[in-house]
């Protein structure tokens, strides 16, 4: 009987023994041995993809600590300037809880964000992704660039530089503004000229030593779009008479108004058309063409002109255009003379400057006639 209550307690002991022993050796696989950390961003997660509506954005998970053991998402829209980092004030997007999310027409002038939250056994975390772009709508029908806009000009200081916009793709109508930019000789480091928005840009005095770019904007009613031109050659100090500009065909043109006091104006070419003129009561056609004695295109000259004698009427003191023509329109009178080959009218023709005295100035005289078949 002793024996037995010895054995008894013998075994007791050994099965306390035993049962320390295995909660000693419970291994880390089996539970609550070891404790992990909760999960921890240590790269926020990212999103790819473009802002327009329509277009699928990817986010990633980012990268942790903690070992997670599940992730989930939540797409958030914020306000234009993208809210706080963390995203606590976007407004969550219902039904936006996977890695991809196709932007949709509400997101417009909105940036966007995804909130991962990541889990594991000891707790949870959430971050923030850095905000998108802005989203802008559908570029369908939106002005798209397919020719670049380019300069013409000169580019020296008091010549006029022109751009023209270039080609344009998108709903029309497309209408276009301008802005001039002032830059460094590489065409870079550029500072918009305030005031200028046409397509055409006189160029001065703080233009000197820079190149000169334009900026075409483009807008119709789906949006908009600008395009720059290259930088224009480095420009030059003023060359030749103050206003003078380069013409199409190479010939340089002044305002009368620079055609100094020791030179005259120089009536260049007379046209008639038709010539003969072989109609006593239908109109024909004059056509002058001023330069000065240096050569020089002049634009702004008035001419007077009258037949000798008074046998045609037409407009007088008109102005020459840019490339230094006139054309005037001539009514015969009731006396216009007969139509024979033997016979021509005379005309009298003036060009002088606005303000000079009559018989002074810069004037130019010149008697022309036209036959008469």
């Amino acid at each position: 009987m002793r024996a037995t209550r010895r054995i008894s307690l013998v075994w007791t002991l050994a099965m306390a023994a035993l049962t320390s022993l295995a909660t000693v050796l419970v291994l880390p696989g089996g539970g609550a041995a070891v404790t992990n950390a909760a999960p921890d961003s240590t790269t926020e997660p990212r999103i790819t993809g473009a802002t327009t509506v329509g277009a699928t954005l990817t986010a990633s998970q980012g990268t942790w600590t903690g070992s997670p053991t599940s992730f989930a998402y939540q797409w958030v829209r914020c306000p234009r300037d993208g809210g706080l980092p963390s995203g606590a004030d976007c407004a969550a997007i219902g039904g936006a809880t996977t890695t991809r999310y196709i932007v949709a027409g509400a997101d417009v002038d909105h940036r966007l964000r995804v909130r991962v939250t990541a889990s594991n056994a000891d707790g949870s975390k959430t971050v923030a992704s850095n905000a998108t772009q802005v989203v802008r709508g559908t570029d369908a029908g939106r002005p798209r660039n397919v020719q670049a806009p380019t300069l013409s000009g000169t580019s020296a200081q008091g010549q006029t530089l022109h751009v023209s916009p270039g080609a344009w793709n998108g709903a029309q109508p497309i209408t276009f503004t301008f802005n001039w930019l002032r830059c460094d000789t590489s065409g870079n480091n550029c500072i918009v000229q305030s005031g200028f928005r046409d397509d055409a840009y006189v160029l001065r005095e703080g233009d000197v030593g820079k190149t000169i770019r334009a900026r075409v904007n483009a807008r119709n009613s789906r949006g908009d779009a600008s395009r720059l031109t290259a930088q224009s050659p480095v420009v030059q100090g003023p060359q030749g008479p103050a206003g003078v500009i380069t013409l199409p065909n190479g010939e340089k043109s002044i305002p009368v108004t620079s055609v100094p006091s020791n030179e005259r104006l120089v009536i260049d070419q007379v046209q008639f058309s038709p010539n003969p003129v072989r109609s006593r009561t239908d109109q024909f056609t004059l056509r002058i063409k001023v330069k000065d004695t240096r050569g020089y295109v002049v634009r702004d000259a008035l001419l007077f002109v009258r037949s000798t004698p008074l046998v045609t009427r037409n407009a007088q003191d008109q102005k020459t255009g840019q490339d230094g023509w006139l054309q005037l329109t001539v009514t015969p009178e009731p006396d216009f003379p007969e139509l024979n080959p033997a016979y021509a009218v005379q005309f009298f023709v003036k060009a002088f400057r606005q303000g000079d005295p009559p018989l002074a100035g810069v004037a130019a005289y010149r008697l022309v006639q036209v036959q008469l078949g």
